[in-house]
């Protein structure tokens, strides 16, 4: 399954619990995404019933879940030698590699169906399509393969608000491209950030990571490349009907601070970065994720201002 061995399960403990399930479906991760999918659902011109938006909602985050423990099906070798990912059910022994597989292709299927029964045949096109890209593009082949595979493989993270656009108009526009854009644009320096004090982890398990394959001193050019990059994104995202003042203010806010903090990545020292054990690094990661929440939710709370006649350009 991959280029550093056979996989080999440690024995099973216990025997799988519920939780052990749940992890497989990499709850964080699903968390992400039921948040974007919520706010590309409610943002859009057009309203579902409560019932619908909340089986849409259920069955892209079922979807998202598919992916996840197909992911972990699949990575379970390179997880089991990675500090960060070696507790994880597969690689420990918890749930056995087939019951990953089964439990991903089944909810994939199951929440593809429901999707497009509750919604519309677009929507569910886009989930399926999110599935296949995530697992088997970037998983099976990317992951492994080029240092570029975080910036080709976060398209897979960057369609949920799509998605739930789409399950409420039926078509995708400029306002659904852009919620798409910034998360892929995101998404380099988030996982560089996190690469860059977890270089160690990647090198042993053979992931061809920019910071393996290039070094930290050119992730840290990247990372601060692609913040840039993401700047008129996300202010373009502000100007349209998704935003208004306070959008572009928070945006404004955001993208200094997010710039700032890739200014004083590219500007470190690797000596110095390793005395303070990539201090600065971690809290960029760390506000990597606060960037993104607070965009989408600047945008949520502009619909709900819109809705009351105020907010909105």
């Amino acid at each position: 399954m991959s280029d550093i061995g056979a996989y080999q399960a440690t024995p099973a403990p216990y025997e799988a619990g519920f939780g052990d399930y749940v992890q497989l479906l990499k709850p964080r991760v699903m968390s992400l995404v039921v948040f974007t999918a919520l706010v590309g659902l409610l943002v859009a011109p057009v309203s579902l019933h409560p019932v619908e938006a909340f089986a849409a909602i259920l069955f892209i985050a079922l979807g998202a879940g598919a992916s996840g423990a197909l992911n972990m099906w699949w990575d379970a070798d390179i997880d089991a030698v990675m500090a960060r990912t070696a507790r994880r059910p597969v690689p420990s022994g918890r749930v056995q590699a087939g019951e990953a597989l089964a439990l991903g292709l089944g909810l994939s299927g199951i929440s593809v169906v429901m999707l497009g029964l509750a919604t519309n045949l677009m929507a569910a096109a886009l989930l399926a399509f999110t599935i296949f890209f995530y697992a088997v593009v970037y998983s099976m082949w990317l992951k492994r393969l080029t240092p570029q595979n975080i910036v080709i493989g976060g398209a897979a993270g960057a369609f949920p608000p799509m998605i739930g656009w789409v399950a409420a108009t039926g078509s995708v526009s400029i306002e659904a491209a852009l919620m798409f854009a910034l998360i892929f644009m995101w998404t380099p320096p988030h996982f560089w950030a996190l690469a860059l004090f977890m270089k160690a982890d990647y090198h042993t398990a053979g992931v061809p990571m920019l910071t393996v394959t290039h070094g930290r001193r050119s992730t840290r050019r990247h990372v601060l490349v692609y913040t840039l990059l993401l700047v008129p994104v996300a202010v373009g995202a502000a100007l349209t009907s998704l935003g208004g003042p306070l959008t572009l203010a928070v945006t404004v806010a955001l993208n200094l601070w997010f710039v700032l903090g890739a200014y004083r990545i590219w500007r470190r020292d690797e000596a110095v970065a390793e005395a303070d054990k990539y201090a600065v690094e971690k809290a960029f990661f760390r506000f990597s994720l606060l960037y993104l929440f607070l965009h989408f939710a600047a945008y949520l709370v502009e619909a709900a201002l819109r809705s009351f006649g105020a907010g909105g350009w």
